[in-house]
């Protein structure tokens, strides 16, 4: 028998066993005074059973408690009856209850959401799981309670037990009752003593300085002054340390890698890792995510590179040498000077850091919002392409031609296969073991190994040190003319300004690269800060980043970004600060001191094996194709075009297409806000719903309630007009021909003759969804009001925010309206029918 107990008060579900047997001890259930059944029943278990539930959906989660696990199940209430007599026949031959399948395939829901259904959770989780879950309606099996009791008792009698039930608590509903005379906006506007905000120059100009002082701006600038004094090296340093070594470790071999993919040299790209990680962790306000190399940002330098230092590209100076000729004449000739790759990209990165100071001066950090997911996804999917399409010829270990302007993506995929016949099989085999080695680290090694080990697995780190051992032993070179890396600095480069000649050539680049870079840290950095709860600022982002990119374009620096995997690394790792990219930096330092010459015989197949498993995530973002497939056809045209015009054109002219794509879905949705008509529920009558998806609602007595979402401008008043007159039942050109009919006539339509094609007297605009009007909002709503007053219609206008109320009285001031306005629609309803009744 089952036996319900009900509480006065909630229990912790770790109680119920203790409850249960107090209970029965305090009070034996006398026989046959069953009056009902229970509405819930329980799972068998080795110890007792303990029901827990009773929800408004009618199902109850069952819950068998036993010595170190506990096992979730919810069950429906009409499958009480069936399971109880699985239970019964199971104890009786004394093996475990078989379930029917249809019982073991129902989901859990609401009650117990945070236990995964049919899993055993260790104790420990349980009671940190399910403490703070409380439950008032218990059932228990009675038999093993009584059991149980007799053997604490010393008692071996069997006494029968039957159902026993408690009187149930009723619950309390609570009621929306509110009694007060209808209100109109102008009487809450007196009540109030609303005033219009003062919107002049000087007022705003006021505010802004008036809480400003050198100490707020000084440590808004430079947020290292606030955060630092305040680090626990007892709580915050072993984290701190432990991230940044796992950082270096994954940043070793991504910046010798994606230096080489951004046409410059390995140490470059290790420089990356080193001085604007410095200049972020003073200026940035992410806590979190690894400033240094970026695949996406590396190929757009690549393009950049590759257009302006080939050695056939010259750059004619200003100024003029002096030749002396055999005759000793002398004459003045142009030098021709040629343009390094490294010359090219420090100056992308001074131009990309003034682009990104200038947009922090102006405040544009919000032009991040401009590039939407779908957007992103198709770019750094179609960059990925580039990417991998680049790193071939070092999986081949083929030389083939460099390709510029549209469609050379497909050039150069053609003069690979050309080069296959020349195709270097010792490259090849190491690029492919390095790939499958890879693979199988991120795949199984590291989610094995990250339940035992804090550190993950470094795979790219012993595939580069294992390529550069095995090089130098076989000599891979001169073998068997494998392509290395070739000779990488000792020592850290010394400061040099960029070529400033080079900045106004490449600052139209410089456009594309700012933008992806700022939008990838910002992303980034406004995941983690949600997830820890701080504030990432966009605007000092910027600043930062313009710092960060300036300094260290004068350190052989390329432009910068932050990394996906290792910013999530260096969170997950346990990172708290940008102390630990500070551990990173310092070990690539002691790395470019005294271990770079032996990364020199480093094959280049190596590396392109590497960042071609890197790429995996990227490549795995085509599957958000269903999902934006799911949401609009307008958000699915602008993944596929942005990924078709990178692949195919290029990764700067994609970007910007793609952008203007995006806009243009934006832009066509703002043109087509949400309308609908509200009507009421019977059995709450101030409660107003959208009669398309409500089928039980019904429309107000001779009131229209019309809903707008959006912004109502110049672009909108026109679909605002028809939308409005297709949904209250209006034909606009037999509105038309009838206000000509009676400007012609000097008649008075009766009243009588409107509504019979008219069954309603009042149309209300709820506002309560409205951002903004302008003034050729309020005009068309002034049309609308007279075209409906000649019909016999007032219009009423509903819950408009202060914004939107501002405008209308500005609007009414020159001529247009007058509005009866309400703060709610309730207020509105309730005065029309006032009217109707009068």
């Amino acid at each position: 028998p089952l036996i319900k107990i009900n509480l006065q008060k909630p229990i912790n579900l770790k109680n119920v066993r203790k409850f249960a047997l107090e209970h029965f001890k305090r009070r034996r259930a006398p026989h046959g005074n069953a009056t009902r059944q229970p509405s819930s029943t329980t799972v068998a278990d080795s110890s007792v059973y303990i029901g827990i539930g009773g929800d408004e959906a009618g199902t109850s989660s069952a819950i068998g408690l036993s010595a170190g696990s506990i096992k979730v199940t919810r069950f429906p209430t009409a499958d009480a009856y069936e399971l109880v007599s699985v239970v019964k026949a199971s104890k009786s031959t004394g093996t475990k209850p078989k379930l029917p399948k249809r019982l073991r395939q129902t989901p859990l829901t609401t009650t117990a959401s945070a236990i995964t259904p049919r899993t055993s959770l260790r104790h420990k989780q349980y009671k940190q799981r399910l403490q703070q879950h409380q439950y008032t309606d218990v059932f228990v099996d009675a038999s093993e309670l009584k059991r149980k009791m007799a053997q604490q008792n010393g008692d071996n009698e069997t006494k029968p037990l039957t159902q026993t039930y408690l009187t149930e608590k009723p619950k309390i509903q609570p009621k929306y009752d509110v009694h007060r005379d209808v209100l109109s906006h102008e009487v809450v506007i007196k009540q109030t003593g609303y005033g219009a905000r003062d919107k002049s120059i000087p007022s705003g100009m006021r505010r802004s300085w008036q809480h400003w002082s050198f100490l707020s701006l000084f440590v808004g600038i430079i947020p290292i002054v606030q955060w630092l004094p305040r680090y626990s090296l007892r709580r915050d340093a072993m984290g701190d340390i432990v991230s940044g070594i796992t950082v270096a470790i994954m940043n070793i071999p991504h910046g010798m890698a994606y230096g080489i993919l951004a046409g410059v040299t390995p140490g470059c790209g290790l420089s990356l890792a080193i001085f604007p990680v410095i200049v972020y962790m003073i200026l940035g306000t992410s806590k979190h995510i690894s400033i240094g190399t970026f695949a996406v940002i590396s190929m757009m330098t690549l393009k950049v590179v590759q257009t302006y230092a080939t050695e056939d590209s010259v750059l004619l100076a200003p100024a003029v040498t002096i030749n002396v000729t055999a005759s000793g004449a002398t004459e003045a000739v142009n030098v021709a000077q040629i343009i390094t790759p490294v010359e090219v990209a420090t100056a992308l990165a001074f131009c990309t850091g003034l682009l990104h100071l200038a947009m922090g001066f102006f405040r544009l950090g919000t032009l991040s919002a401009l590039l939407s997911d779908p957007l992103v996804n198709g770019f750094t999917t179609g960059a990925a392409v580039h990417v991998t399409v680049s790193q071939l010829k070092d999986v081949l270990g083929v030389q083939v031609p460099r390709h510029k302007g549209a469609f050379k993506i497909i050039y150069t995929v053609i003069d690979l296969f050309k080069s296959i016949p020349n195709t270097n099989i010792i490259a090849l085999v190491i690029c492919v073991g390095i790939m499958i080695f890879m693979t199988v680290c991120n795949e199984w090694l590291k989610p094995c190994l990250k339940k035992r080990c804090r550190l993950p697995f470094p795979g790219e780190l012993i595939s580069v040190i294992g390529g550069t051992v095995i090089s130098r032993l076989l000599d891979l070179h001169g073998n068997y003319g494998v392509t290395l890396v070739g000779d990488i600095p000792k020592g850290l480069p010394m400061p040099e300004l960029p070529r400033m000649d080079l900045v106004p050539v490449v600052a139209v680049d410089s456009i594309a690269i700012a933008i992806v870079s700022f939008s990838v840290v910002m992303s980034m950095g406004l995941t983690f800060a949600k997830k820890h709860s701080y504030e990432v600022r966009a605007n000092q982002e910027l600043f930062a980043l313009g710092m960060a990119n300036c300094i260290s374009s004068c350190f052989s620096c390329y432009p910068l970004a932050c990394s996906l995997s290792r910013s999530v690394i260096q969170e997950q790792t346990g990172g708290v600060t940008q102390i630990a990219s500070l551990v990173s930096a310092v070990l690539i330092i002691m790395t470019l001191l005294w271990l770079g010459p032996f990364f020199s015989t480093l094959p280049r197949c190596v590396l392109a094996g590497v960042i071609i498993v890197a790429l995996k995530p990227m490549f795995m973002q085509a599957k958000e194709l269903k999902k934006y497939s799911k949401q609009g056809k307008l958000e699915l045209l602008t993944w596929i075009a942005t990924f078709a015009l990178v692949v195919l054109i290029d990764i700067d002219y994609g970007l910007l297409i793609g952008i203007l794509i995006s806009l243009l879905a934006l832009y066509i949705k703002g043109l087509k806000p949400y309308c609908c008509l509200l009507g009421t529920i019977p059995e709450a009558p101030a409660v107003y719903v959208d009669l398309n998806h409500h089928r039980n609602a019904i429309e107000v007595p001779e009131t229209k309630i019309f809903r707008y979402v959006g912004s109502l401008n110049f672009a909108t008043n026109m679909y605002f007009r028809h939308s409005l007159y297709n949904l209250i039942g209006l034909d606009m050109k037999k509105l038309q021909r009838n206000k000509t009919a009676v400007q012609q006539n000097g008649k008075t339509i009766e009243n009588g003759e409107v509504s019979q094609l008219n069954p309603f007297n009042f149309l209300i605009l709820d506002f309560s969804m409205l951002g903004h009007v302008d003034v050729a909002g309020c005009k068309a709503i002034t049309d609308i009001m007279k075209e409906l007053k000649v019909l016999g219609v007032r219009l009423f206008i509903s819950s408009p925010s202060d914004r939107v109320y501002d405008t209308l009285v500005h609007s009414m001031a020159l001529g247009e309206g007058p509005f009866e306005t309400f703060p709610t629609l309730h207020d509105a309803v309730e005065y029309a029918k006032a009217c109707r009744l009068a």
